[in-house]
């Protein structure tokens, strides 16, 4: 028999709201339409109604998992369309701030989505390791949520030698613990029942609909903005990109999994080579040139995008920001055909949403 079956707008596995509607026929999901919008708040507006420092506040609160990327990529444009340039030490202090926040966020998703396919003892594995992640920010920068690390012109808080030592010795211990992890996502049968062959988007769909960040990766598609067009000190460091060939919902977490290892070894670099100087231009708040910028991030989720229109005062002209969820939301009645019901929640779930960027 056919059935229409409403998931959300409260969603069984997330706490933010998304509304999908099933067609299906028996258990067999054979159509579906996502419907967003719940959480707007108007911030692109709100932003043309503050300086540069007051919008920094307020962009890190469009989202609470990547708050740091938002006002990292802000920052970056405001200083693209004043032709500022950033101090290298607040450069890498940036980047730390940045891929302990991937870490953090990835980390997140795994044990949720561990959680959604009923493995909890996987949950507690990987949040207890991401709980240690949370403690390098909070030593970082004295916030578990919103870092508030950069300022226009660079960083707002400086590391000292012994803080450098101390989240080195962190990754130390958290190494062989995500190791761990990776050994068991990669071998575990409860995992590959739950994961493998579900919500399949190949590369050329992936493509075809836009997706991008982990969620493209996961299906063969090699891109990165850090590497593809290198920002901030991103083009001093060596990393690899990692893709997966099985475009499935077990590429998504293994995807991430590989993500972590390589922001660790960003993060080592980082520290290891942390250069002497200033982390700032000053406390001075900027006026924002005449002109328009963009600046690109990549984000936990994928390419972050910030359009900055300056007016020669201190409040910006137009804010636009482009997020990586919005961009991967597409991609969802895609993957959900022919699949069952009982998977939708984790399909839906595995391009790791964030309804608050999603609708700003």
């Amino acid at each position: 028999m056919s059935y229409i079956v409403p998931i959300g707008p409260y969603h069984p596995a997330l706490e933010e709201p998304i509304h999908a509607k099933l067609y299906t026929e028996g258990e067999i999901i054979k159509d579906a339409e996502v419907f967003v919008g719940y959480n707007h708040r108007g911030i692109e507006k709100l932003c043309t109604e503050r300086n540069a420092i007051q919008t920094i506040v307020l962009v890190e609160r469009v989202c609470g998992i990547c708050s740091h990327s938002h006002a990292f990529t802000y920052a970056m444009a405001v200083e693209a369309v004043n032709k500022l340039e950033v101090p290298r030490r607040g450069e890498y202090i940036r980047v730390i701030t940045a891929e302990l926040e991937r870490l953090h966020s990835h980390l997140l998703w795994l044990g949720i989505a561990f959680h959604i396919i009923g493995h909890d003892s996987m949950f507690m594995h990987t949040w207890d390791v991401r709980e240690s992640i949370m403690d390098a920010l909070e030593a970082l920068s004295g916030n578990r949520v919103n870092y508030a690390m950069c300022t226009i012109g660079g960083a707002r808080r400086d590391i000292s030698d012994e803080l450098r030592r101390d989240i080195l010795a962190r990754l130390d211990r958290f190494e062989p613990q995500l190791q761990r992890i990776v050994d068991i996502a990669l071998n575990d049968k409860t995992i590959a029942m739950r994961t493998q062959g579900v919500g399949v988007m190949s590369t050329e769909d992936a493509i075809r609909l836009g997706a991008n960040g982990p969620h493209a990766r996961a299906s063969n598609v090699n891109v990165d903005v850090r590497r593809d067009s290198p920002y901030s000190a991103y083009g001093e460091f060596e990393f690899d990109v990692p893709v997966w060939p099985s475009c499935d919902v077990f590429a998504r977490a293994v995807i991430r999994l590989l993500e972590c290892v390589e922001s660790m070894k960003i993060i080592r670099q980082a520290l290891e080579n942390l250069p002497a100087g200033p982390i700032n231009l000053g406390k001075k708040i900027p006026k924002i040139a005449e002109g328009v910028a963009v600046a690109r991030h990549e984000a936990p989720r994928g390419g972050l995008s910030y359009l900055v229109a300056g007016n020669g005062t201190q409040f910006n002209q137009r804010v636009s920001i482009h997020v990586p969820s919005f961009k991967n939301t597409p991609t969802v009645p895609h993957m959900l055909r022919g699949n069952t019901v009982a998977d939708a929640g984790l399909i839906i779930a595995s391009i790791d949403p964030c309804f608050s960027c999603l609708d700003r």
